[in-house]
């Protein structure tokens, strides 16, 4: 029996999209299962899960580019069905990967994609600026690293001023310093007012980039709001993060009084408590690593985040999905 759809929560303005109990699958596996969401005019929400949770399948209906088995989405007001034109006009999508022809410069490139939606070629001249590619203007797009191209996706997505942007994992596989090139980006194009879904399963890039979180995991989302609206309503307890030495087993510390949760990796040692009280907790842990002579290397005390939040609903760790 399907579970009963939740409400869609309350947005700031009338929704630019709205997703109302949809349901896709590919065989057995259902992919999205009775999902309610809504974005208001301007939002920046990120939509937050491991690999599989069915991030991508929501975004591609959203996109127009699958049709859900059962619900309804509208954008702007209207279905695909109704409008698909004008939602092509009103979107800017960027993936996770862009494929360009490598022998065509970067200002040709975003000079084409304004030319097709009827635009002059100072408008690509502008977004060139707007992301920093104006040093790479006369550079071949096979000559460009994968951050710069992911700028040159993300100038293709915004060149024609969208009123929605979605954007599908737009920093997987890039290094941590390309990846905060692109959120420095991001960050720019925030202030255009558009209202844009960025799926990830970057615990740091929802934090930073977005005002709303929404958890999706196994299809359903498990939770939705500000990052401190989450912590407030479904975290629980502080941390104790701590690296123990080679060899170290965290056996001793499993039956502390008020623990919550141990999780331990032998591997690297690192490991992390949940409990009700830093101030209670931390000095029977100390007690007990001193008295099971525990060969303590690092320990950090502090209030739960996105990641420890994502930890206590679904019992597993984003990263340990990818």
């Amino acid at each position: 029996m399907d579970p009963e759809p939740h409400e869609p929560p309350p947005v700031r303005m009338t929704p630019f999209v709205e997703v109302a109990g949809v349901y896709k699958s590919f065989g057995p596996v259902h992919a999205v299962a009775g999902v309610d969401l809504a974005l208001g005019a301007g939002e920046f929400v990120a939509l937050l899960g491991p690999n599989g949770a069915g991030k991508t399948t929501l975004a591609e209906m959203i996109e127009g580019i699958l049709v859900p088995d059962r619900g309804q989405i509208r954008i702007l007001g209207r279905t695909w069905a109704e409008g698909e034109r004008e939602l092509r006009q009103a979107i800017g999508l960027s993936l996770q990967e862009t494929k360009f022809s490598d022998r065509v410069t970067v200002e040709e490139t975003l000079c084409l994609f304004a030319t097709l939606y009827g635009l002059p070629r100072s408008r690509a001249l502008e977004v060139m600026a707007e992301l920093g590619l104006e040093e790479k203007s006369k550079s071949y797009v096979m000559n460009l690293s994968g951050g710069q191209r992911q700028r040159l996706a993300l100038g293709v997505a915004v060149v024609h001023r969208p009123k929605v942007l979605i954007l599908d994992e737009p920093t997987t596989g890039l290094d941590p310093h390309a990846r905060r090139e692109i959120w420095d980006t991001l960050r720019r194009l925030k202030v255009s007012g558009t209202t844009t879904l960025l799926t990830t399963h970057y615990m740091e890039e929802a934090e930073v980039l977005c005002e709303r979180i929404v958890i999706m995991d196994h299809g359903r989302i498990l939770a939705q709001g500000t990052l401190d609206d989450l912590l407030s309503r479904h975290g629980r307890g502080d941390v104790i993060a701590f690296t123990l030495g080679p060899g170290a087993g965290a056996g001793p510390l499993r039956d502390l009084p008020g623990v919550i949760r141990l999780e331990h990796d032998p591997v690297s040692g690192q490991g992390r408590l949940l409990v009700p009280d830093i101030l209670t907790s931390l000095p029977l842990f100390q007690a007990r690593v001193k008295a099971a002579g525990l060969p303590l290397l690092r320990l950090e005390c502090r209030r739960p985040n996105l990641d420890d939040l994502f930890v206590d609903m679904t019992g597993r760790r984003i990263e340990d999905e990818q």
